[in-house]
């Protein structure tokens, strides 16, 4: 298959190489020359501009640092892609501009798919990534196999952004609990316990043995807080503890103290002797949205 591949960034490149490596018939566009310098190596052709890179082709990859980037190579690319061939956006970009851009190809008969990734470099390199495509389901279908070839979890999320959506949520969920982890450590190291034994000691806990995610199906997606698995009183009672610890040591927790703020909040509401994740239903509340899955659409969700 001839492919076009824009944006050749320590994610693009070894996508790239991915497809070639498959057999597919590789034109690659970089602002950065010498990014292409492998590829051209292995038989694929540079192009001197995005426009050359799609010209004639029936599949075109964008790997690019944003949307402005995305929007500076649509507007040639518009120029060139013929109906029917299908563009997948791997930026991580913003659901407005994919949607907006979808719309305007849409009119010449091109198809456009959000497709973020996730795996970081390394991931990319050996194939090990995730792939959330938002738009049309038929097309995505047409090209599974070629999302294949560049990473082994390829899924259809829903019509055109809701790949960059769950993008955004699962970063914005990664770097928060970043923040958290942050302080978790340096309370448990400066209160007096060794960096690797805390490390072992926090794996070992009912937290560390499951994946973040896979917690939701027991309480949060179904809605199911009683009978409590872990009072929100004693949660409380644990969150209240951890932070007086913290102000003995002199360590700011400033995500804690958020997390204590939710407890605080729920008991308030008289929900004490309910599980501890009903306080993730203020959330809802603030947000003015119920996220709610019945019990057997759940049944095989962590396979």
């Amino acid at each position: 298959m001839k492919i076009a591949f824009i944006g050749l960034g320590a994610m693009g490149q070894p996508m790239a190489a991915s497809l070639q490596r498959a057999g597919h018939q590789l034109r690659v566009h970089d602002l950065r020359q010498e990014t292409a310098a492998a590829l051209i190596g292995m038989g694929a052709q540079r192009a001197a501009s995005a426009a050359q890179a799609a010209a004639e082709c029936e599949l075109v990859f964008t790997s690019l640092p944003g949307p402005a980037e995305v929007e500076t190579v649509f507007g040639e690319l518009r120029e060139v892609l013929g109906r029917g061939a299908a563009w997948f956006d791997l930026t991580t970009n913003s659901p407005q501009c994919v949607r907006r851009l979808h719309a305007a190809l849409a009119e010449r008969g091109v198809h456009l798919l959000d497709a973020p990734v996730s795996g970081g470099p390394h991931g990319a390199e050996s194939g090990r990534l995730a792939l959330w495509v938002g738009g049309d389901r038929a097309v995505y279908d047409r090209y599974e196999t070629v999302l294949r070839q560049i990473g082994d979890q390829p899924y259809h999320v829903g019509p055109i952004g809701a790949g960059t959506v769950a993008k955004l949520a699962h970063n914005c969920a990664s770097f928060a609990v970043q923040a958290v982890l942050a302080e978790v450590f340096t309370l448990g190291v400066k209160a007096g316990v060794e960096p690797l034994a805390l490390f072992r000691a926090l794996r070992q806990g009912a937290t560390g043995r499951q994946r973040t995610f896979d917690r939701l199906v027991e309480h949060f997606l179904p809605g199911r807080y009683d009978p409590p698995r872990f009072a929100l009183r004693l949660a409380h009672k644990d969150m209240v503890l951890a932070l007086e610890l913290a102000r003995e040591c002199g360590v700011p927790m400033r995500m804690g103290a958020i997390g204590l703020e939710e407890l605080e909040e729920a008991i308030a509401r008289g929900w004490g002797e309910r599980d501890a994740r009903v306080a993730m239903t203020l959330q809802e509340e603030r947000a003015g949205v119920r996220v709610r899955l019945p019990a057997e659409r759940l049944r095989g969700a962590l396979d």
